[in-house]
């Protein structure tokens, strides 16, 4: 009996993660640059349950034998949240500080059988990140920077200091305008998406070091100025999910609901003494 409470609980608590996880997804549908997380879920290891006490038809008398019932799942949980890289809708902007990535051809990686991806390199206080948000801005000293104030890299890992207001973005990265000459913005290369881990306010982490995307074989993309690339939330299939783990969760709820009247019952009639 104490099983089902517990069976169904984690399928409560692994519905409502899924429900937060899509209610944030739909909040950033119109976040430049957001990426749609996806859940997995995984059971918990099942047991066997066995019937003790039990004397098989032919058996000696006395002779007491274990049957062997079937296995039971014990619960679920979701497991973790991956980023679904795939690209978002590229929107004209016209402002100068936008630039999008554009991407060409991506190798797909034969472990995962998933497309790699590029991103910009940034500089945060707690040290490198990654994001394809590229609504970038001017700082007060002429430092390209992200919306949330993270610095641009080049290359070289510098920062990039633009010389006046107006500045141009080949389609290669290279700045033109920029204080020091031949300033081009990195972009590094993620081969394994799903192992990124995600920062908030757009950006990525990576246990090591991402590669240069440029050096990188059969990648291609180009940069896009004055452009900038969408969400690639899909609202209604975001919506369908999470309609789905609503659904879900009252179904557990009304699971646990039974089991507690079948309690009760035990509790209050089962061992009444008459």
């Amino acid at each position: 009996m104490l099983r089902g409470f517990y069976t169904a609980a984690s399928g409560m608590v692994a519905q409502q993660r899924q429900i937060d996880m899509n209610s944030n997804n739909m909040a950033n549908a119109n976040t430049p640059g957001f990426k749609v997380d996806q859940s997995s879920l995984r059971a918990f290891p099942e047991m066997l349950l066995t019937r003790m006490g039990a004397s098989e038809p032919g058996s000696p008398k006395g002779m007491v034998h274990s049957g062997v019932v079937g296995p039971l799942n014990t619960g679920v949980y979701m497991q973790e949240a991956t980023p679904l890289m795939k690209q978002g809708d590229i929107r004209e902007t016209g402002n100068i500080t936008d630039v999008a990535i554009w991407n060409g051809s991506m190798p797909v990686n034969p472990e995962t059988n998933e497309e790699g991806s590029v991103l910009y390199q940034v500089q945060t206080r707690d040290g490198v990140a990654y994001t394809r948000n590229g609504t970038f801005s001017l700082d007060g000293q002429g430092y390209l920077t992200t919306g949330n104030g993270n610095m641009v890299l080049n290359e070289e890992g510098e920062t990039i200091q633009i010389a006046g207001d107006v500045f141009e973005v080949k389609e290669n990265g290279v700045i033109e305008g920029s204080v020091a000459p031949g300033d081009r913005i990195a972009m590094a290369y993620s081969d394994k998406p799903s192992d990124l881990v995600k920062e908030g306010n757009g950006l990525f982490i990576s246990v090591d070091p991402l590669p240069n995307a440029r050096e990188v074989q059969g990648v291609e993309f180009i940069l896009k100025q004055g452009f900038v690339e969408g969400s690639n939330v899909d609202l209604q299939q975001t919506m369908t999910n999470m309609m789905n783990s609503y659904r879900m969760f009252e179904m557990n709820q009304k699971v646990l609901k039974s089991y507690d009247q079948s309690m009760e019952k035990a509790v209050t009639e089962i061992g009444r003494v008459r």
